[in-house]
């Protein structure tokens, strides 16, 4: 495993999530620089996620390029969008400048994910995908505190100044540290979509989403839970942020390695089962502080042992699209990041206890659980794991064999490829056995025709006889290119 590399990804991640997460901190901040209210300046989280669903889904315009390269490009753009806004002299370009930082988010996570399995040793792609995923929960401990309090002592603007220098040294890391792992196997344009026909990734995009939500709704409303619900003091919410922000660490660590042991749908599965119990434990036992605390840092940390494994399964079930599917994972993720903060915050507006914020959120957790639970039993045996695979075609479950009709390994088709695929297997037999049976008829026709030649030229006397040899080895050779135009 080439650590180093893994390293420049995993600042890249720490920057993406600065960038993400601080906004939470800056609402009021971005209120009063730009004369709009809070909830107006909330738009500005909105924009980033637009960007980010977007950006997820124009990388199969890149599909060509190595994959390192790419890397580079995302740098440049997310480095783009930070000083546009930090620059930003009216709310409209800030928001417009929020969009463009979001554009390379979901598609750096994607391929970010590819060059880790193909850094990785065999059969550690999880872990190495979650240390790159750990730059990102890094950013939950520091992004907002770092980002708030230099905008109390500064100005907003200071933390994406840092962020763009930050981003600088990404893109020379990058550059220098991560080396070139080539290109994804190019199927076509159309070719990136045929995943989708197998059921396989949309359970991991429903899961992705349900169970992202369900922890979400605590995650969202974690201030209210704790003191409001659990009755704490306002000052120790900021020191209960950064332990749960260090359990997203731990967590996202320990599940890597898990599934480097066990399966990535086994992991996630047994994890967000486990995710529902502690949402419905805050909802029930949650009054009592000292178990409102443990349960809201395991769920912290369930939210990352749970989306490494799901990044990894991404890449496993989109043969021949891991561009567009490992892209797709992070637009699930966000997208259950928005469903999340909505749900969690029925209960205030309907005039509910807030403890059914987090019944809502064992409610989405549990689609979550029963998707990882289908595709674990149904389908993930079905699907091979890149970083084992020797070739680029293999990691990308793309066929290099000598059938060029087929773009799909069999390993990790949907039953109608693997039916073509056999078909065309057998036909391909077929074709084989038929041409030795046509070698064998000219062979066995030649030397019948032989003796009777040999006949002929020692009677001369009886009658012309008819050149059986030669019409023998026309015929055969007529029903041999035949077979071959077959």
């Amino acid at each position: 495993m080439l650590i180093r590399g893994l390293i420049a990804l995993a600042f890249g991640t720490l920057g993406l999530g600065i960038t993400e997460y601080v906004a939470m901190g800056l609402l009021p901040y971005w209120a009063e620089s730009f004369n709009v209210s809070i909830a107006q300046s909330g738009h500005a989280i909105s924009a980033y996620a637009l960007g980010v669903a977007i950006g997820a889904f124009t990388i199969i315009l890149m599909r060509k390029m190595k994959l390192k390269n790419i890397l580079l490009l995302l740098i440049i753009v997310h480095i783009l969008g930070n000083v546009l806004t930090a620059l930003a002299p009216t709310f409209e370009t800030m928001l417009a400048s929020r969009f463009i930082a979001g554009l390379p988010h979901g598609s750096y996570f994607g391929v970010g994910s590819i060059i880790a399995q193909r850094l990785a040793a065999k059969g550690k792609g999880t872990s190495a995908v979650a240390i790159m995923v750990a730059g990102m929960t890094i950013a939950n401990i520091f992004g907002v505190p770092l980002g708030t309090a230099l905008a109390h002592s500064l100005s907003w603007r200071t933390i994406f100044y840092i962020v763009v220098i930050w981003g600088v040294l990404v893109f020379v890391s990058a550059y220098m540290w991560i080396r070139d792992v080539g290109k994804i196997h190019d199927t076509g344009f159309r070719g990136q979509f045929v995943f989708l026909k197998d059921p396989a990734p949309w359970l991991v995009l429903a899961a992705t989403m349900f169970g992202n939500a369900g922890i979400f709704c605590m995650h969202s409303y974690i201030s209210p839970i704790l003191t409001d619900f659990a009755g704490i003091p306002l000052e120790m919410v900021s020191a209960v942020l950064v332990v749960m922000g260090i359990s997203m660490v731990i967590f996202n660590l320990v599940s890597g390695k898990l599934c480097d042991r066990y399966t990535p749908g086994l992991v996630a599965c047994i994890c967000q089962f486990v995710a529902i119990f502690v949402l419905l434990g805050i909802a029930f036992l949650g009054r009592n502080p000292f178990i409102c605390i443990p349960l809201a840092v395991i769920a912290a940390g369930l939210l990352f042992a749970i989306s490494s494994p799901e990044q990894v399964s991404i890449l496993r079930v989109a043969p021949g699209g891991l561009l567009l599917g490992a892209s797709m994972v992070q637009a699930a993720f966000n997208l259950g990041n928005a469903i999340g903060a909505y749900v969690g915050g029925i209960p205030f507006s309907m005039g509910m206890d807030i403890s059914f914020v987090t019944i809502f959120g064992a409610i989405l957790a549990f689609i979550g659980a029963i998707s990882l639970l289908l595709y674990y039993k149904k389908h993930e045996s079905r699907f091979p794991d890149p970083s084992e695979a020797t070739t680029e075609g293999q990691q990308d479950g793309v066929s290099q064999g000598p059938i060029q009709s087929m773009e799909i390994h069999e390993y990790g088709m949907s039953d109608e490829l693997m039916a073509k695929y056999h078909a065309q297997k057998a036909a391909d037999y077929a074709a084989k056995a038929a041409k030795a049976a046509t070698y064998n008829a000219i062979s066995e026709a030649a030397g019948n025709a032989a003796p009777a030649e040999g006949a002929a030229e020692q009677k001369p006397a009886l009658e012309a006889p008819a050149p059986a040899s030669d019409a023998a080895v026309k015929a055969a050779g007529t029903e041999q290119s035949t077979q071959e135009m077959k």
